[in-house]
């Protein structure tokens, strides 16, 4: 897993406070519907009617959730669920109708499975990035998370999301554990947690509302969690190569299992939860009897990490899947292992779905393959198998000697495509338009300012086509990117992204002074938030211009102005039009990351924004950029125009 900077103030009183930054995320015109990053998680979601839609959610890198309603040959994406502003890691079903996922955001969010995509709920309680989530199937409201932090907690779900009361409204800011967007903060009333010796301690603060039962007793990293159906019983894994056996009621401990000798990263318990299963890098399966707490079988079925574990209902079968590319079904009885098939990118995660299986991978694409989930004894009858061992260099014996198994399927029964994640770029020497390469091994170039893909030139060197493009030009960089939610996150920071500048000739701005100078980080925000001014200028009841983007002067922040390190920029006053150049594309629209005084960090797409986001959203900067033209003072700044015909070199 990747580590992200805080978009939050870590502020040292020694030093100068960093202001908090406005990412935006660009997406190719045709992801609108596709993931850009590899899935690292999938839940199905069984109609109750017999006649009813089967649903898939997945959840991917890009830091998106999808859910695909599923036919007999094809599905089709019916929801975006995007509030995520990092990698989603884990996903589960919680209540028959509530989708609950977390990431390495640090935060665990809910949303209702059936609806648009809105996010019911935030919940912040993890201090690193929350790795795996259990739910109880029977015991519905149970969800127990797991993360980088060490910590585990059991949440209690219909109590987390129920809406709070407004008398407790008076101290959201100084308790807030989470929030739906902009919305209510969930506050903090009696905090419940597990000491060393495993015993229930509370203690009661100020506010009213609701706090996870902490299951405490990992020291490093959490990597799998596993819930039997009634909700009783709570197994976890990680870097510590043992097993942690929990009561999810009250977080005390009851056993410790000891048998892999490297990280544990998949676990599955039986519907009584009596036996438990393990997946771990060192290769190896084990089955664990958790009433004789000792594991009972092992199986070297694998040649390196297993990273993914379903059974079959009976928890007769296991699939299983890995960094070594291949899926194994296995006979937990008989030992009996057959390779089903073969990938191109390590699995990362399996969801059984009747009489075939999901399969998530590192690639944005994934792929539903024949597994005979009802009566899996029909792929063995295909012949192929073979016994598994106990011990892991069994198999990795195997494939030296170049015996490994052939693969019972070839192709999947249908794919999910996905777009290719871009994995290098370069950013042009004009600032504006970025060289990028993807997966899949073809060239773009890209207008970051409209965010748009201006030219595909196919699969081409990269190398070659970056001297191709080369200006002898010089502008100050006003903002940085990185690609590692496959698409593009551009980062704006003040004051540098207000450092570069343009003639209104150079950009054909039509109906200004050729002199005139462009400041290309506010005319970018100015574009971002158009829809923003737009329905901020309904709600507030005030006339909207034909263009629906100019705003009033008396459109101002509640920050005082006199308290601001600002000036104005004359060329800007009642300059609020959003300029051709900065147009964003309303087929693909990016998605703003960032955050304001309340709440944490929070995602959304430009033309989801509803005009109600304030200072409690919006970092103070962005609002006095767009609202009142306000601009930081020159000096910090540094800016200098560019114009085309100016070169460098001799």
């Amino acid at each position: 897993m990747h580590r992200v900077g805080s978009a939050a103030n870590n502020g040292n009183s020694n030093r100068p406070r960093k202001e908090k930054r406005l990412t935006y995320v660009l997406s190719d015109a045709n992801d609108r519907k596709q993931h850009c990053a590899g899935l690292n998680c999938l839940a199905v979601l069984q109609s109750s009617a017999s006649d009813g839609c089967n649903y898939l959610f997945t959840g991917s890198r890009d830091g998106t959730l999808k859910r695909w309603a599923l036919g007999k040959d094809a599905a089709t994406c019916s929801a975006t669920f995007e509030s995520h502003v990092d990698w989603v890691n884990d996903t589960v079903i919680a209540g028959g109708n509530t989708l609950v996922s977390c990431s390495s955001d640090t935060t665990l969010k809910t949303w209702n499975c059936l609806s648009d995509g809105t996010c019911t709920r935030t919940l912040r309680q993890h201090s690193d990035y929350v790795t795996c989530l259990a739910a109880a199937e029977k015991n519905t409201n149970w969800v127990a998370s797991g993360g980088l932090g060490g910590e585990v907690f059991i949440w209690d779900i219909e109590a987390a999301v129920t809406p709070l009361s407004k008398s407790s409204d008076v101290m959201e800011d100084d308790c807030s554990i989470g929030i739906n967007g902009s919305a209510n903060p969930l506050t903090i009333s009696s905090l419940r947690t597990v000491s060393s010796n495993n015993s229930i301690n509370a203690s009661t603060t100020q506010c009213h509302g609701y706090v996870p039962i902490t299951a405490k007793g990992h020291k490093e990293s959490v990597y799998a969690l596993a819930m039997n159906d009634n909700g009783t019983l709570l197994v976890s894994g990680g870097t510590e190569k043992v097993l942690r056996v929990w009561d999810p009621r009250t977080g005390s401990k009851t056993m410790k299992l000891r048998g892999h000798i490297d990280n544990t990263r998949a676990l599955l318990l039986d519907s009584t939860g009596r036996y438990c299963l393990s997946g771990s890098s060192d290769s190896m399966i084990r089955l664990w009897d958790l009433g004789q707490q000792r594991c009972v079988h092992s199986y070297a079925v694998h040649t390196d990490s297993v990273w993914a574990l379903a059974s079959t209902p009976t928890f007769g079968h296991v699939y299983s899947g890995g960094r070594d590319l291949s899926l194994y079904l296995t006979d937990l009885t008989t030992r009996e292992s057959i390779l089903l098939c073969k990938k191109e990118h390590p699995i990362l995660q399996l969801a059984l779905d009747d009489d075939s299986i999901w399969v998530a991978t590192t690639d944005s694409s994934f792929h539903r393959w024949p597994a005979e989930g009802q009566n899996p004894q029909k792929v063995f009858q295909r012949g192929g198998s073979f016994l598994a061992g106990n011990l892991s260099f069994s198999r990795a014996r195997v494939c030296l000697e170049g015996t490994a198994p052939a693969p019972v399927y070839k192709e999947p029964i249908f794919t999910i495509p996905g777009t290719p994640a871009i994995v290098q770029h370069e950013i042009l020497n004009n600032r504006r338009d970025v060289l990028t390469k993807d997966t899949a091994g073809s060239v773009k170039l890209w207008d970051i300012i409209k965010g748009i893909v201006i030219e595909d030139y196919g699969q081409v060197s990269f190398d070659e086509k970056k001297e191709q493009l080369f200006e002898m030009v010089s502008i100050p960089s006003w903002f940085t990117l990185d690609a590692r939610l496959g698409s593009f996150s551009v980062h704006l920071d003040t004051p540098q992204c207000f450092s570069a500048e343009m003639y209104s000739a150079d950009l054909n701005i039509t109906g200004k002074s050729e002199d005139d100078k462009v400041n290309l980080g506010r005319e970018t925000l100015k574009g971002l938030l158009a829809h923003w001014m737009t329905k901020r200028r309904q709600r507030l009841g005030l006339q909207t211009p034909a263009n629906g983007n100019a705003l009033s002067r008396k459109d101002t922040t509640p920050r005082s102005l006199a308290h601001s390190r600002i000036e104005v920029d004359g060329n800007a006053l009642n300059d609020s039009t959003v300029y051709p150049p900065f147009e964003l594309s309303t087929v693909s629209p990016p998605s703003i990351i960032t955050e304001g005084s309340q709440g944490g960090p929070w995602r959304k797409k430009i033309t989801e924004l509803d005009g109600i986001e304030d200072e409690k959203d919006f970092p103070w900067w962005v609002l006095d950029c767009v609202l009142n033209n306000q601009l930081p003072s020159r000096e910090n700044t540094n800016q200098a125009p560019y114009r085309k015909s100016v070169t460098i070199g001799g």
